[in-house]
């Protein structure tokens, strides 16, 4: 059954008010070539039992059943989330919690909120992060955009190794505005080129993420030093912040805004979403910087709380000066995030990065050794790059009907890659598992 809250009597009313005729007259302004024309092809309404059996099929539609092992990972990854912290989200404080429009009666949603973003703080080595954004596509655009306004220039220079989904969020938010996105090529080493930096005037923000698209940790610290030699903010972005277990910090490397993706830190893939945009910056930022801030506090009878540090959107008497108009934080994935690092621990997610950094190497390895050419020299983690003999694709619809997915083709992203995949490795796949993959593979 349909749920509207108002009558028909009562919208009537409204459009009279706002002087319209109808419901379509409030979208008038939208171009017809960017209205949907034709309904939804989607099934009769199902029962719980049947919509349950229909979710199931599409599972195996698209070889994300349990079964299947999936070495493709290009920004959603597979880890083991523990089963404490799936347990403890689903307490009705949390699944039910809110924006706290009311802190001071959400101290509980406070709490969790200030305890996430300390804990991304210090994974990521900086001073302050935000009460979490929706996706890691859009932190990074929102980070530009904060960079421009700190600033006061046009142009940001963007890596061409950054996430293609992300890269084109990016694009969706700058297009239509005066400021202006530059792209910077591929070396051979499966890195970034800077070199092309020097003559870009005006710059803003530079960034880079790491490990990159194609799982090759870039240097950051030169990164930083190019922007900063520019008068640019140095922006670090990421889609695997599990790389920190090992890796030095974005933070302690120089940037000055972090932003990326936290699905890896203990929310499901759930065929692609919801995710987690974490954005971090230095304290000398912090009033440019979007969302909302959680700080920790004492009452006048000496008691500790939490209250709603920062919240520059428009509804808090910002308006248009508002450095967002982000509506909600994604609290419980936040809250997910913060169990599952709490649980882990430093020790526990040093351990896990390593896991998986051999993990990997492990399988790269022994593709190297069965006669795949890997076409990055430089140091990976969790995703690296193999480039496969002409006619692959034949080979890989049939480890498909084995329930084997063989990595991901870069084609669709980069055209002149041909025949090469990018191939994924965590935690979750054994040492069978990988020497099966490769036995298919020569066979």
């Amino acid at each position: 059954m349909r749920y509207l809250p108002h009558t028909d009597e009562e919208i009537a009313a409204m459009l009279q008010v706002v002087g319209a005729k109808s419901l379509d007259d409030l979208f008038s302004v939208v171009p017809q070539t960017c209205r949907r024309t034709r309904g939804m092809n989607l099934p009769e309404p199902l029962s719980e039992w049947d919509l349950d059996r229909f979710m199931a099929g599409l599972s195996i539609a698209v070889a994300a059943a349990p079964e299947y092992k999936v070495y493709a990972g290009a920004g959603s990854y597979e880890h083991y989330i523990p089963q404490v912290v799936p347990y403890l989200l689903s307490r009705s404080e949390f699944v039910t919690s809110y924006t706290p429009y009311q802190p001071e009666m959400s101290q509980g949603t406070l709490q969790a909120i200030y305890e996430y973003q300390t804990l991304s703080g210090r994974l990521l080595g900086m001073e302050v992060s935000n009460a979490s954004m929706y996706d890691g596509a859009s932190a990074l655009a929102e980070a530009l955009l904060m960079a421009i306004r700190i600033t006061r220039k046009r142009r940001v220079a963007v890596s061409s190794l950054v996430h293609p989904h992300f890269r084109r969020v990016v694009q969706t938010y700058l297009g239509p505005t005066e400021f202006e996105i530059v792209e910077l090529p591929c070396l051979p080493d499966g890195k970034t080129d800077l070199s092309s930096l020097d003559s870009v005037k005006d710059l803003a923000a530079l960034a880079i993420q790491s490990p990159n698209f194609f799982g090759v940790i870039e240097d950051l610290k030169a990164s930083a030093e190019n922007a900063h030699a520019q008068g640019a903010l140095f922006v670090a972005a990421f889609t695997e912040p599990l790389a920190y277990g090992i890796l030095k910090s974005p933070g302690t490397l120089g940037a000055d805004i972090v932003a990326g993706e936290g699905q890896s830190l203990g929310i499901p893939q759930s065929f692609g979403g919801p995710g987690l945009g974490i954005l971090a910056t230095r304290m000398s930022h912090v009033r440019n910087m979007p969302g909302r801030l959680v700080g920790k506090t004492v009452d006048a009878e000496g008691r500790q709380g939490f209250v709603l540090t920062l919240a520059t959107r428009e509804q808090h008497i910002r308006r248009e000066k508002a450095t967002s108009n982000i509506c909600t934080n994604n609290s419980l994935c936040a809250v997910a995030a913060t169990m599952y690092m709490a649980c882990l621990g430093a020790s526990g997610i040093r351990d896990l990065s390593r896991l998986n950094h051999d993990k990997a190497e492990y399988l790269k390895n022994r593709l190297k050794a069965a006669g795949c050419k890997i076409p990055f020299p430089s140091p990976s983690f969790n995703e690296f790059v193999v480039e496969m003999p002409q006619g692959f694709e034949k080979t890989y619809r049939r480890l498909l009907e084995k329930k084997i997915v063989a990595g991901l083709s870069l084609a669709t992203y980069y055209p002149e890659l041909k025949d090469h995949y990018l191939f994924c490795v965590t935690e979750t796949k054994s040492r069978e598992d990988m020497d099966r993959l490769v036995k298919e593979l020569k066979s």
